[in-house]
């Protein structure tokens, strides 16, 4: 097992943000002589970070790495990722996760927007908030997550699993404006409240614990469920097209 500990470097301008899509299992676990952007300047990931390199040389899936100071400026980082672990002592910034198909990334703090976004695999588990567009998919593209699961132990901003088509997003504190937008599958869950949402949805489940404040009026309601000791509302849509072949349900709402 091979662990590499970056520290993010006091010198470095904390204003201007850092590109590192190198920082995963797959290029860490051959090199660290590798480039990552500070601002628009190259740099070596030795002058951005202290890196620490303990064990033998592994493969990425026996690499672990591990990110301590303050990475909250650190963008990309797990981008692509296949194998292997990634733990985040403090907070990430944006695209941790991106097109990931294997291997757990473990964020201690919060995480920036588009956390996880179209993701293919593997986990990423944020014991804090999320930002905006966490499991989504991109401007312009028609699938978001694919696979995989991700868990934020706190709140989420706006877009949530936008364009959700597998796998699993799961938030256990509340959501923002438009969460499950345009879902075509996989599987949604806000365990606090939520606004508007699940609009133009073609398929996939979303259940919200908490409170819902207005979402489309092309759901129509089937029924009640009990699950997880809570009694839920079922609704299926959005009936303005494709037959409303996805599952809405929520334990209360107010319709405008």
């Amino acid at each position: 097992m091979r662990r590499i500990t970056l520290i993010v470097r006091d010198s470095v301008d904390p204003h201007l943000p850092i590109e590192a899509e190198v920082i995963t299992p797959e290029t860490l676990c051959k090199t660290v002589r590798v480039n990552v952007y500070v601002g628009n300047q190259k740099m070596q990931l030795s002058d951005v970070f202290d890196i620490r390199v303990d064990g033998e040389a592994a493969g990425p899936g026996a690499t672990e790495i591990v990110l301590i100071g303050d990475p909250s400026r650190v963008k990309r980082v797990g981008e692509y990722m296949t194998d292997g672990r990634i733990i985040v002592d403090g907070d990430i910034g944006m695209h941790c996760g991106d097109f990931m198909t294997g291997g757990t990334i473990e964020i201690m703090g919060n995480a920036g927007d588009w956390l996880g976004r179209e993701m293919l695999g593997g986990k990423i588990i944020c014991h804090g908030n999320a930002g905006n567009y966490c499991g989504s998919g991109y401007r312009g593209g028609r699938k978001g997550v694919r696979g995989g699961e991700i868990l934020v132990e706190g709140s989420v901003g706006d877009y949530c699993g936008e364009c959700l088509f597998g796998g699993v997003v799961h938030v256990m504190g509340d959501a923002g404006l438009h969460a499950g937008t345009n879902m075509k599958g996989g599987r949604l869950v806000i365990e606090g409240n939520a606004v508007l949402p699940c609009g133009d949805m073609f398929g996939g489940e979303c259940t919200i614990f908490g409170h819902v404040d207005d979402f489309m009026p092309t759901f129509a309601e089937t029924g009640k469920v009990v699950e997880n000791g809570r009694e839920l509302t079922v609704f299926t849509g959005d009936h303005a097209h494709r037959n409303g072949m996805g599952t809405l349900r929520v334990g209360s709402y107010t319709r405008i």
